[in-house]
């Protein structure tokens, strides 16, 4: 503990330093840090893999994955969804078939009711005048049929399965949660670099790619944008400076729209993070 900490006041002598220093040693407070850069996902590594992609392909959304990665993924998750709608159309015939007991047992208990209410004997002057005998017993006036306690095996409460919810019918994307099909991937082409390095692998260089356009090199500080008419990455300055005039591409001369033009959104290495690069640790606080 600092010097201060003991005898701390509300004055300016408890410096920002000593409270930071205490609140590292005693665990109290919240703690704010800022990502670093191991913990970025390149801009062209796939969103599930978190390796650089061998065949890029991107959502209309923006997401970059591997083209095995997603097809693996769209595959596995249809399987899921067959499994759980077969489960859940198990649990509506075992409603069907619980509620037609239901209704079975309940008519037979009307029946059984309105013979026992036909079958009694008639009052007579006899049966009336005869006083009432209260007994103890717990074998007279019907009471056999009850059960006497609670413990009994029959009458303890049975924990009924938990009930399924109705299964999605549709495939969805595991970062924006849309639907995704097939269809709605685009193959992504980079503009590899001309550094003439040929001993270096491509994976192990810092600067892979470029602009397809202007030649800059792209990186996760680098906003970037794909064309769907071709495939090309280039950066989004040169979508607004010069693509957005004509609205042709470059590369193959196709006329394109306003939603021809994907810009590719980057996120860190940890799953669920999407685009925040500072995290926060909720601490206990003391109140004075």
């Amino acid at each position: 503990m600092t010097r201060h900490s003991r005898n701390c006041t509300a004055g300016t002598v408890y410096s920002y330093h000593e409270r930071q220093k205490d609140t590292n040693q005693s665990g109290y407070g919240s703690k704010k840090s800022r990502l670093g850069k191991d913990s970025i996902k390149d801009f062209d590594c796939c969103n599930l893999t978190l390796q650089p992609c061998r065949n890029p392909v991107v959502t209309q959304d923006g997401y970059l994955f591997d083209k095995e990665a997603i097809l693996e993924y769209i595959i596995k998750q249809k399987k899921e969804l067959a499994r759980k709608q077969k489960e859940y159309e198990k649990q509506k015939n075992r409603e069907k078939e619980e509620l037609a007991e239901l209704a079975k047992a309940e008519n037979e208990s009307k029946k059984q009711e309105f013979m026992k209410a036909n079958s009694q004997a008639p009052i007579t002057k006899q049966t009336a005048d005869r006083p009432s005998t209260s007994s103890v017993s717990n074998m007279q006036e019907g009471k056999n049929k009850d059960l006497p306690s609670f413990w009994v095996p029959s009458m303890t409460p049975a924990a009924n399965a938990t009930k399924m919810d109705k299964p999605d019918e549709k495939v969805r994307c595991p970062m924006s949660g849309k639907p995704i099909k097939l269809k709605d991937l685009f193959p992504v082409h980079f503009t590899p670099i001309k550094d003439r390095d040929e001993k270096t692998s491509l994976i192990a260089k810092q600067a892979r790619y470029v602009c397809a356009v202007t030649n800059d090199v792209l990186g996760n500080s680098v906003p970037c944008a794909v064309l769907k008419t071709s495939g090309s990455v280039v950066t989004l300055d040169c979508v607004e400076k010069l693509l957005k005039k004509d609205m042709l591409d470059p590369i193959n001369s196709k006329p394109m729209k306003e939603s021809d033009i994907i810009p590719l959104k980057g996120a860190s290495g940890f799953s669920g993070s999407g685009n925040r690069l500072e995290v926060k640790k909720e601490g206990a606080a003391i109140m004075a």
